[in-house]
């Protein structure tokens, strides 16, 4: 609107050193296996897992009921053919006639330990946010050394100040434009997950309790708010 060009903003040199170095310091701190991790959790951004709370209680109610009609052997067949491994896990549990307690305790050990890992994942990118303002002000200091060096030359200038004030720029606008909003937006998304799965895990124990569908449905509608 002023005149300027969005061109100006594209620099190699300051994209090497910003990301680059940001990237570096990363791994510096970070097991590959968990930034391996990180970079495939990055599609939840775009393909957030499916949560649907509505609909898994309507499952578990309906589970109770076949549980009251069959028993708890009923439900070995909707075990067999559940995709989702966490509900398959607590499902058996359930058909092997597990003691409520246990059941809990293994559910809830199983959801720490998947979140643990996934908000490590998370972190990758917290971590990535911090790093990167500070690498673009090593950049902003590498520009400026650059043109001091090179006061006698007039044309050597312009670029030496364009990596200096666009370092800058490309390590505050990653930390806040991609890697603290992404960061932000998975640990969103786990929550949700926990919130999910701890669901699932009260619904389960209260079948193995027998406790009557209708309270069942009371009780778990507190998830839905």
């Amino acid at each position: 609107m002023e005149g300027g060009h969005t061109g100006s903003l594209f620099q190699l040199t300051a994209f090497l050193i910003v990301f680059g170095g940001t990237l570096g310091a990363t791994l510096v701190q970070t097991p590959l296996k968990t930034f391996l991790h990180c970079m495939r959790r990055c599609k939840w951004v775009f393909l957030p897992p499916k949560i649907e709370p509505g609909e898994t209680l309507k499952k578990i109610v309906d589970w109770s009921k076949i549980a009251r009609k069959d028993g708890l052997l009923g439900l070995q067949a909707i075990a067999e053919q559940e995709t989702e491994n966490f509900t398959k896990k607590g499902l058996l549990l359930l058909t092997d006639g597990g003691e409520p307690e246990d059941i809990r305790k293994i559910m809830e050990l199983e959801i720490d330990n998947n979140a643990t890992h996934e908000i490590a994942a998370a972190k990758v990118y917290e971590a990535m946010g911090g790093y990167s303002p500070t690498i673009g002000i090593i950049g902003a200091v590498m520009g400026l050394i650059h043109v001091m060096n090179n006061l006698a030359d007039p044309a050597a200038l312009g670029p030496g100040i364009a990596v200096a004030f666009v370092a800058t720029i490309y390590g505050v606008g990653l930390a806040n434009f991609f890697f603290l909003p992404i960061s932000n937006n998975l640990k969103g998304l786990v929550n949700a997950q926990i919130q999910h799965q701890e669901m699932l895990v009260d619904g389960m124990v209260s079948i193995a309790e027998g406790e009557n569908p209708r309270a069942l449905e009371s009780k778990l509608e507190g998830y839905l708010i």
